[in-house]
């Protein structure tokens, strides 16, 4: 069962809309790269796990602290006598292990992810300690891309390659225990604790002049949108939106971007251009938000 869903990361859906509308240094769009192909990657482990059939409480994209150390779980299945921590890579290519230590071929070094994967694990068995709870916990790190290769994986590290994930999927639908009451309060508890937005933020800086004003598509976030009634279309890839749908995500994200500027009809014209009627931004707006102030000092909230 899933109980709490994977969202993007605020950095992910600010540089998603910085990407949209200005140009990235080389370092940022790295960042943007590899933050938009890990959730690409526990997307697709997701879609692997909501497929289980036995009796579990599925936690996605949690950020939790103990004793002042934050840490990140991609994914956590509680069952009624095991707690599996998964930390999803969705890595690509030819990769080789040597010594405790993982290797893009031919020679780069990368991060081991045993490294985080064992921080971790200790830092939630000592969380669960500290709430009451003293399930087992096993800790693997997923490899979810096909395209990934690992020579030389040796046979006693907790990793679990692609061609795995099936027979690992069916081997926790095995389980026939039933979760209880216990299981839930402590799935909730976790909830209530996870940290919402990281305290180091990783996208650059900017400011409302640097960006570039426009309806963005709501698939590939082109600016190449053209209006034709209610209905808004793509002229890059052809996807087709409502008017009011794209208005108001164009809202959400100049509240992402400038969470402290007011929402006026006169903002949402400037930020999304090619809306000329001020009157139809007022009725979708009127109609999604509450109205505050009075005549030109209206704004909604």
């Amino acid at each position: 069962m899933l109980y709490k869903p994977r969202t993007e990361s605020t950095d992910l859906l600010v540089l998603k809309s910085l990407a949209a509308r200005m140009s990235l240094s080389p370092k940022d769009e790295q960042l943007y790269f590899a933050l938009k192909k890990g959730y690409e990657g526990e997307r697709s482990f997701d879609s692997w796990t909501e497929k289980l059939q036995c009796e579990c409480l599925i936690l996605n994209d949690l950020l939790l602290k103990q004793h002042n150390n934050l840490f990140q779980i991609d994914s956590l299945i509680i069952m009624s006598d095991t707690i599996y921590l998964f930390e999803v890579k969705n890595y690509e290519g030819d990769y080789y292990y040597e010594l405790d230590k993982l290797y893009k071929l031919p020679t780069s070094e990368i991060n081991n992810p045993l490294i985080q994967l064992n921080r971790s694990e200790s830092l939630l068995r000592q969380f669960l300690q500290a709430l009451g709870f003293n399930l087992p916990i096993k800790a693997s790190v997923v490899f979810i891309n096909p395209e990934f290769t690992l020579y030389q994986t040796p046979l006693n590290k907790p990793f679990i390659l692609p061609t795995q994930i099936n027979r690992h999927m069916k081997k926790l639908n095995l389980n026939s225990s039933n979760v209880n009451e216990k299981h839930r309060e402590l799935a909730d508890k976790i909830i209530s604790l996870h940290i919402g937005d990281s305290p180091f933020k990783l996208f650059p800086t900017y400011k409302y002049e640097q960006l570039q004003k426009g309806m963005t598509c709501g698939n590939c976030t082109s600016r190449s949108v053209s209006i034709n009634g209610k209905i808004c279309t793509c002229q890059e890839c052809k996807y087709e939106e409502s008017l009011e749908t794209a208005v108001l995500r164009n809202v959400k994200e100049l509240q992402l971007l400038f969470p402290d500027k007011r929402i006026t009809t006169n903002a949402i014209k400037d930020w999304c251009k090619i809306i000329n009627s001020k009157k139809k931004i007022r009725r979708i707006l009127g109609e999604n938000f509450k109205i505050a102030g009075v005549h030109r000092w209206t704004y909604y909230e």
